[in-house]
């Protein structure tokens, strides 16, 4: 059994005593629960909140990005090993915001990936298509091509990574596919994946999820849990998502 894996992206939202109220409403209110997990992705300076507000509670996180270089002069960005002081458990890498408005490309995403995995942090490597390529009938070229940079990258490392499909035309847009578009995609990455040797990795659904939609989303096959974003700034809604 893969089990459901429900991770919050908090994205670039909040201060201190905003998340801080978040962090206690998670490690006071979730409790384990069988084949069920619970994270959240936090910006960079919170990590040490994170870390000591978690602490011994149920709940896991990560950051929102990593960096693909070990250590150097790259300024701004922080490395794998960095994230692994701090306890991040997860790592997120090619989110559809990075890919847009800085310009990652596959490669660099892969190589994003084989560098948390050098860390001992789990990538959750985001694939996913706009509205122009789904309706130009590219979707499943487009997350077969992304999908398949972090194969070629991470070889026989491939099954310790966490996959997000997020169809970029459904994020912050309230819009969301239906449980048998996004299980459709999921059904090819997951046989993209067996032809690796991985088709056990957890597979997330991305895009406008929020506990109205989480329980039909989750029931597809192939739907491990998701990747939440804006409904994950409230800690009870997300742990409703996490719950369905």
């Amino acid at each position: 059994m893969r089990g459901k894996l429900t991770v919050g992206n908090w994205k670039m939202h909040g201060g201190l005593a905003e998340h801080a109220a978040r962090f206690a409403a998670l490690a006071r209110e979730w409790k384990p629960l069988d084949g069920r997990e619970l994270a959240v992705c936090v910006p960079f300076p919170y990590l040490a909140q994170a870390r000591e507000m978690l602490a011994g509670s149920a709940v896991g996180y990560g950051a929102q990005d990593v960096s693909a270089h070990g250590q150097g002069a790259y300024t701004g960005e922080v490395s794998a090993a960095m994230l692994g002081e701090f306890g991040c458990r997860y790592a997120i890498a090619g989110h559809s915001e990075r890919r847009q408005y800085h310009g990652e490309r596959d490669g660099e995403v892969g190589a994003k990936a084989l560098a948390a995995l050098a860390a001992r942090v789990t990538p959750i490597v985001c694939v996913g298509e706009t509205l122009a390529e789904r309706d130009a009938g590219a979707t499943g070229a487009v997350v077969e091509r992304q999908l398949g940079a972090a194969v070629d990258a991470l070889g026989a490392e491939l099954p310790r990574i966490v996959v997000a499909y997020e169809p970029v035309w459904a994020i912050g847009t309230g819009r969301t596919a239906t449980p048998a578009q996004a299980q459709d995609v999921h059904e090819r990455l997951r046989a993209q994946l067996k032809r690796a040797g991985a088709g056990d990795v957890k597979l997330l659904y991305g895009g406008s999820v929020k506990a109205a939609n989480a329980a039909a989303l989750y029931a597809m096959p192939d739907v491990d849990g998701g990747l939440v974003g804006g409904a994950s700034l409230d800690a009870h809604e997300l742990m409703a998502i996490a719950r369905a």
